[in-house]
């Protein structure tokens, strides 16, 4: 996809959206050439009102890929992108502060809050961390370069320049990133040799949000190390600072076992692959509101943060090859686990 003529708007890149026909493979390229552009919104959002359609190439402030303003009697190009900014609806703010932990010219390392969105995503559009820092550090060309999910805190690395991006995310890409974590979780049972490997195939059913452990190949690779285990387990997270979110059997397994400290090294970058692999060993993190039931919790519900932290990040640097390595400034909630 060409790069979008249009800058972001208060933090938010532009929409693209490509024209049926072509000659290029893509979903609409069968598809008949509508006659003039207007005609062509009116099939790409028929349940919207005409002033909303027509407000795209006017509000919206439509382009096509070689920056062109759109008219709505202009021919359609067959296959072309198109660019216009979307309505935004305001959002309530998610009341927690974003890190700076590195800045050069090139990337910026941040901690992520719990509960912040990495990027625009579904409901949350202005409360992430991309849009927040596009605008109050006024750096437009600010892209995240890998994943982070929402409830998961920790470091997130952002590209500030498009020139040098593609080297720093072909290392994501390539597997080339060493990402550390950590985790608050029951403590091992008898029995359970630390550290392991866990290996499994990972699949998320459409329409679920649990992502499930199934039989075949495995296409998802942790490393599992117990740092250090909190006792005694009456004194866990379960009895001691604020109400943990969680299920009756849950806590009364953490009540019986303790808490323990652990390191999880993702080999693999699988979505939730540590909390798939955490909870299959019977030991589902802390706070988590997805495993080993899905609660379905308020987006706004901030009572119970997931004990999972993105920890350290280290690689070779592609424009030097000279190590690098971050570590995180936030800790895992051990006020509310008192070591003895």
């Amino acid at each position: 996809m060409p790069r979008s003529p249009l800058p972001p708007r208060e933090g938010i890149s532009a929409t693209a959206l490509r024209a049926p026909g072509g000659r290029a493979t893509h979903a609409k390229n069968h598809l008949p050439v509508p006659d003039s552009i207007g005609e062509w919104l009116e099939s790409e959002f028929p349940e919207a009102s005409p002033a909303a359609r027509r407000s795209l190439l006017t509000e919206g402030d439509m382009r096509d890929e070689a920056g062109r303003a759109v008219a709505w009697d202009d021919a359609v190009i067959p296959g072309g992108f198109y660019f216009f900014h979307r309505p935004v609806p305001a959002e309530e703010r998610i009341p927690f502060e974003v890190g700076i932990v590195f800045e050069d010219e090139d990337l910026l390392v941040v901690d992520k809050p719990h509960f912040l969105a990495s990027t625009p995503n579904g409901r949350f559009v202005r409360e992430c961390v991309v849009t927040r820092l596009r605008v109050d550090l006024d750096l437009p060309d600010l892209v995240a370069i890998h994943r982070l999910d929402r409830i998961t805190a920790g470091l997130l690395i952002l590209s500030k320049r498009p020139e040098t991006r593609g080297r720093y995310q072909r290392l994501f890409q390539d597997r080339l990133v060493t990402k550390t974590y950590r985790a608050l979780a029951p403590a091992p049972p008898e029995g359970l040799e630390l550290p392991l490997v866990r290996q499994s195939r990972l699949v998320k059913p459409d329409g679920g949000r649990q992502v499930l452990e199934v039989d075949g190949e495995a296409n998802a690779t942790s490393r599992i190390r117990l740092i250090r285990t909190i006792t005694p387990p009456e004194r866990s997270a379960v009895s001691a600072g604020p109400p943990r979110r969680g299920t009756e059997a849950g806590d009364r397994q953490v009540r019986e076992a303790g808490v323990a400290e652990y390191e999880l090294e993702p080999i693999t970058g699988r979505t939730h692959q540590l909390r798939v692999h955490m909870n299959a060993l019977g030991l589902p993190i802390l706070g988590d509101p997805v495993y080993p039931v899905d609660l379905a919790p308020d987006p706004y519900d901030f009572s119970s943060p997931l004990q999972l932290v993105a920890a350290e990040l280290a690689f070779a640097d592609p424009q030097t090859g000279r190590p690098r390595r971050f570590t995180t400034q936030l800790s895992l909630d051990a006020a509310s686990v008192p070591v003895t």
